[in-house]
């Protein structure tokens, strides 16, 4: 048996945004150059695009290999719910179940049992992968189901110090199909100059207006100060930065992938604010705990009570909060 006690905690990050804004190449270049300059990465696309190892400069060849989180939902359930006298079995879990006391919870350490079994080495991270929405799904499952195995990894997800989980979300509004949009402690909001895009940014901020999500906008394919001004125009205050167009990124989407080293250092440095401004923030667990217990009570009463025949709210420990000195025992 495995005990640590976590005494530090850094944060959780999510990319989001239009299909097609470059989300997915941001949340591989922040993945990279967290990497590069020595911290422990868990990357997580959860896009029903799959399209993060690729970014990654993951061989196709190989990623059609890899682990696929909602293929292994009754596993990761069995794993998580340990002795949680609150949990009756795996079948009983829903997407929202949050951790309670019995609960297994997660590490990025390189034994963590779990993640050692859902997750794959590239590009000096662990990539964990969803799978995206096959044929078979058709008129029998929701992709939610699959994208359901990351909310429950976030929520029983213990981070330590100088440890990042970046999460390449689904594309819209998709995102709050649940509660998974509020487990971020920063949300970069990728964003084209274009009123689309931008349309994509004020849902976004309107939905996750009550629920206090920190969200920074990153515009995307920006060519001038005309562009600049049109994002400040439309998404106001929330504009941390901007890329330009990038030689880089298209010889990368070519395949030919460079160290990230070589990134235009207009763009290189946009991305190394990001995580300074990451770093700077603080994890407020008591808000993640209420938070997580809110969309559990709602998913409970929309449809989880009828589906396992009973109060799923009954799984909530009310005596159990997240935070920096949380258990992990495996």
């Amino acid at each position: 048996m495995r005990v640590t006690t976590v005494e530090e905690t850094v944060l959780k990050i999510a990319f989001v945004g239009k299909g097609g804004s470059g989300k997915t190449t941001m949340a591989s270049l922040f993945a990279r150059r967290a990497v590069d300059t020595g911290h422990r990465v868990l990357a997580i696309d959860a896009d029903i695009n799959q399209h993060l190892a690729a970014a990654l400069g993951v061989p196709e060849s190989v990623a059609i290999g890899l682990p696929l989180l909602g293929d292994r939902l009754p596993e990761i359930k069995e794993y998580l719910r340990g002795d949680n006298p609150r949990i009756s079995s795996p079948e009983a879990m829903v997407k929202t179940t949050p951790p309670g006391r019995g609960s297994r919870l997660l590490s990025l350490a390189e034994d963590d049992p779990l993640l050692s079994r859902v997750t794959t080495e590239v590009a000096g991270l662990r990539l964990a992968v969803t799978g995206g929405f096959a044929e078979g799904d058709l008129g029998v499952a929701c992709y939610h189901s699959k994208v359901g195995a990351v909310e429950l990894i976030l929520n029983h997800l213990v981070d330590d110090a100088g440890e990042y989980v970046v999460v390449d979300m689904v594309a819209g509004a998709e995102a709050f199909a649940s509660g998974l949009f509020t487990r971020f402690d920063r949300t970069f909001l990728v964003c084209e100059p274009t009123m689309r895009s931008v349309g994509v940014y004020r849902q976004y901020a309107g939905y996750a207006a009550d629920y206090d999500v920190a969200i920074s906008v990153i515009g995307n394919k920006v060519d001038d100060a005309e562009d600049v001004e049109f994002l400040r125009e439309h998404v106001g205050a929330a504009l941390f930065g901007w890329c330009g167009r990038s030689g880089y990124v298209k010889a990368a989407e070519r395949g030919e992938p460079g160290p990230v080293t070589a990134l235009e250092p207009e763009n290189l440095a946009l991305i190394d604010q990001a995580r300074e401004l990451v770093d700077n923030g603080r994890r407020d667990w008591d808000k993640f705990t209420r938070q997580a217990r809110l969309f559990h009570r709602r998913n409970a009463e929309a449809w989880g009570n009828d589906r396992a025949g009973t109060d799923l709210a009954d799984q909530i420990d009310s005596d159990f909060v997240m935070g920096p000195r949380s258990v992990v025992v495996s």
